[in-house]
């Protein structure tokens, strides 16, 4: 599914609000002039993200018809509607689980548990859910609330990704696929070299769902070879 957007400079101006934050006016200013957001608005999709995940696959096609999709911090649920279709989830057979601290509206096709993931009875939670199978592919859009500090939000993305992929070497079949969301800081070739050695293929990607001024980049990992981290 490949989006075609216009290029031409949006014009809409946020009117002067008093008691309005200069930070919250240039977000809801992004917001409204995002053609991302407006295309997610008109497909109906929960949040631009889901095209993220989209063009992601398109690069890479690890969605395929009947396999089982685990979205880790799914709310609002963006990724999953995606998954939903690219693997052919219906509620009579659902192939997508998304597990979240937030409560998720429910998607046909799709089940979703309120329920911290790092708490050591998840993983036999998930595969509970998904009747005793492994998942296929684990992915995570999740990133940690910011403080402005940019060594301590840079470490406590990374401790959410090591949480999240710690989970998916525990639920992942063999030749599975681990996707993820990752900042770059300096401290991740060390987590980049773990995944390379317990992955036949490990790439990086910047969607072009991606801000520009972000410095956020998604890692695909390909054919997990089983096993447990240590």
């Amino acid at each position: 599914m490949q989006q075609q957007f216009n290029n031409r400079p949006l014009k809409n101006r946020l009117k002067k609000v008093r008691g309005r934050r200069a930070s919250s006016t240039k977000w809801l200013q992004r917001q409204i002039n995002d053609p991302y957001v407006a295309e997610a608005h008109r497909l109906g999709y929960r949040g631009r993200a889901a095209f993220k995940i989209i063009q992601l696959d398109n690069q890479f096609h690890f969605f395929k018809a009947g396999k089982r999709v685990v979205d880790l911090g799914c709310a609002p649920g963006g990724w999953s509607q995606v998954a939903v279709h690219k693997v052919k989830s219906t509620p009579e057979n659902p192939l997508v689980i998304g597990m979240d601290l937030l409560p998720t509206n429910p998607i046909p096709g799709a089940e979703f548990v309120q329920m911290d993931f790092t708490v050591e009875e998840a993983p036999e939670r998930l595969k509970a859910m998904m009747g005793g199978h492994a998942a296929d592919i684990v992915m995570s859009d999740m990133a940690s609330n910011t403080t402005g500090n940019h060594g301590v939000d840079h470490l406590r993305i990374m401790g959410l990704l090591e949480a999240a992929y710690a989970f998916a070497v525990r639920v992942l079949a063999p030749d599975g696929v681990f996707i993820a969301k990752i900042f770059q800081g300096g401290t991740e070739n060390a987590f980049l070299a773990q995944m390379k050695r317990d992955f036949q293929v490990v790439k990086h990607a910047k969607p072009d769902a991606s801000r520009k001024d972000s410095s956020e980049f998604y890692v695909v990992a390909l054919g997990f070879k089983g096993g447990q981290i240590v």
